[in-house]
């Protein structure tokens, strides 16, 4: 996430050894550009659907918004930059924005990584402990919030040390670590730990208990006659959030054991090859940000329905009924003692005699609108 060259061996080098034939920097172009021009559209419509429909604000929508967030930010301020800087192996940007270019990548991943950690926890709550309350609007926002500010935390060493170093042929941008042999790969460790195995695990964990319970058993407090409706409305939320997990966790593990073995074994910078390995591990770190919104519109039938709606002006494009009905907001009405419980996007009205089961009802419907809503 921090710059693949620290200048630990590169600020010897008077010449740049990274120069390529313009035809493999033409093609490593086209790659990382389609990473950026699919991540910063695709994460704006996932933001865009969020923010302007009511029915999407949840508190695993609002995770899913930070983390769209995150993943935006991050392919347009540096998905660019890194392959520039990786390709020609020269900093033409300044010392402001290498500092900027080393701390944010933490940040953002840092984020993002922990927001999907958040959803998990979110959904084994909703799940193993129904009873339980769940997060407010005002509290997600705070969870928020603290990701960001341990985000903050955990990169600032690398906007501290960050600058420049002018050469004769060309600039460098590293990180000045106080002790050039050790702090940089201990960092890494670090960072490996905090930002990918640790919450992985906590995730793994959670979504192993969830999909037992899902898949192997009955949900705890839920005997209703939409039983089986909010079954399937919390499997395919938790599949859709493993699969973002898993692509994730794929995407960064190249790239993390690239650093911990040329932090092992450093005369593999000089490998002839290195480059190449650098720009293929880093493009798929990249994409990263690129998938989840495909993920979404392939799984959710409501994100599904908002890129319709941006998309609508293709001919291909059909906005169905069904689908400006997905995104529409939706109430729970009150039950009368008239012996009418209303609910959902159908209207369906349940004729009872009995208040009291009208009452209960009303909570295991309530329950079943709000499994919908995260789904």
């Amino acid at each position: 996430m921090a710059s693949g060259r620290d200048g630990s061996n590169s600020t010897t080098n008077l010449t740049n050894q990274f120069v390529q034939p313009a035809w493999r920097i033409a093609l490593w172009s086209v790659a990382y550009s389609t990473v950026l021009a699919v991540a910063v559209f695709g994460n704006l419509i996932v933001i865009w659907i969020i923010l302007a429909h009511k029915r999407m604000r949840t508190v695993t929508n609002y995770f899913l918004l930070n983390l769209a967030f995150a993943d935006v930010s991050m392919a347009a301020f540096n998905t660019l930059i890194n392959f520039i800087y990786a390709a020609h192996g020269e900093w033409y940007f300044g010392e402001v924005y290498c500092r900027f270019h080393n701390f944010f990548p933490v940040t953002a991943v840092f984020a993002s990584i922990y927001s999907m950690s958040a959803i998990a926890i979110d959904r084994y709550m909703a799940i193993i402990h129904p009873l339980k309350p769940r997060l407010s609007a005002k509290a997600t926002m705070g969870v928020i919030v603290c990701i960001w500010s341990l985000a903050v935390v955990l990169a600032f060493p690398l906007c501290y040390f960050s600058t420049t170093r002018t050469l004769p042929r060309r600039t460098l941008c590293y990180v000045a670590w106080p002790r050039m042999a050790d702090d940089p790969f201990m960092y890494h460790i670090i960072v490996t730990v905090l930002v990918y195995l640790l919450p992985l695990v906590v995730m793994g964990i959670t979504y192993t208990i969830v999909g037992v319970t899902l898949w192997g058993g009955e949900i705890p407090g839920d005997s209703s006659d939409n039983y089986h409706g909010q079954l399937r409305a919390k499997r395919k939320v938790v599949k859709m959030m493993i699969i973002v997990v898993v692509t994730f966790a794929l995407c960064w593990l190249p790239y993390h054991i690239y650093f911990i073995v040329t932090g092992l074994n450093k005369r593999l910078s000089k490998w002839k090859y290195i480059q190449q390995v650098y720009l293929s591990v880093l493009w798929l770190a990249m994409s990263s940000t690129m998938y989840n919104p495909i993920i979404y519109c392939c799984l959710n039938n409501r994100f599904r329905a908002g890129f319709k709606k941006v998309f609508r002006w293709c001919p291909f494009v059909r906005v169905s009924s069904y689908d400006e009905l997905e995104l529409r907001n939706t109430r729970l009405r009150p039950c009368h003692q008239s012996s009418m419980c209303t609910l959902s996007r159908v209207n369906t009205s349940i004729l009872s005699k009995d208040k009291s089961a009208c009452s209960r009802g009303n909570r295991s419907k309530l329950n079943s609108e709000q499994d919908n809503k995260d789904s």
